[in-house]
C-alpha cells in the first residue's frame, strides 16, 4: 500500500463487505461498509446486485475530479438507484447526487439517488430533483425494487449540453480540498 498523506485517519485495511477486496479503513469507509451491510442484511439485496465504488471523471478549467458513487443498485438488468455517502448535511449533497445519476449510465438516467451520512438519508427523484423519502427506512428494499423498476422512467439522457452541465456540477461539488485549503495531490505529482 502506498504511503500517501491524508486528511482522513487511516486505521489500516479492512475487507469490503460486497466484494471481499482489501481496502483502506477510514471512518468514512466504515460508514460505507455499514451502508452495504444494511442493503444486504436489512433491505434484502444480493451482493451481486450492488456495484461499489464506481466513479465519474471530469476535467474542467484544469481541475481533475473523480466523483465516486459509493454503491449502485442494479435489479433486473437496470441500474435504478445510486447511493452516495458523505458526512454532514444531506441537503448540500443532493445536487451532485442527481448529477451523478444523470450521467453515470450512458444508456439512460438512473431514476433514484440516495444521499446519506449513515445516520439519515434522503431518497431523490432524479427527474424532478425532489426528495421523495426521508430516513434510512425510506431507502427502497429488494421487495420493492422489482415493482419500482417496472414503474420508474429510464429515459435517455443524451443531450450533450445537459451532460456537460451535469459533469460541471460534479466537478465543482466533488473537488476534494484538504484542510490547508489546496487540492490534495499525490506526492511527486506536478501540482503536489
Amino acid at each position: 500500500m502506498a504511503d500517501i498523506p491524508s486528511h482522513h485517519y487511516i486505521y489500516g485495511t479492512c475487507s469490503d463487505y460486497i466484494t471481499g477486496e482489501t481496502i483502506v479503513d477510514t471512518d468514512d469507509e466504515r460508514c460505507r461498509q455499514e451502508l452495504a451491510r444494511i442493503l444486504v442484511e436489512e433491505k434484502g439485496y444480493g451482493k451481486e446486485e450492488l456495484d461499489p465504488r464506481l466513479s465519474i471523471e471530469t476535467l474542467y478549467c484544469g481541475q481533475f475530479v473523480a466523483s465516486s458513487i459509493d454503491i449502485t443498485v442494479c435489479v433486473a438488468g437496470k441500474r435504478f438507484m445510486i447511493l452516495r455517502f458523505a458526512p454532514g448535511s444531506l441537503v448540500t449533497r443532493e445536487r451532485s447526487a442527481i448529477a451523478a445519476a444523470r450521467v453515470l449510465e450512458p444508456a439512460y438516467q438512473i431514476p433514484l439517488a440516495v444521499v446519506t451520512n449513515c445516520k439519515d438519508a434522503e431518497v431523490l427523484d432524479t427527474y424532478t430533483g425532489k426528495v421523495i423519502g426521508q430516513g434510512l427506512d425510506a431507502i427502497p428494499g429488494r421487495k420493492e425494487a422489482d415493482g419500482l423498476v417496472q414503474r420508474l422512467r429510464f429515459e435517455p439522457f443524451d443531450d450533450k449540453i445537459r451532460i456537460d452541465r451535469e459533469k460541471r456540477i460534479l466537478n465543482a461539488y466533488d473537488i476534494e480540498v484538504c484542510c490547508v485549503g489546496g487540492p490534495c495531490a499525490l506526492p511527486g505529482a506536478p501540482e503536489g
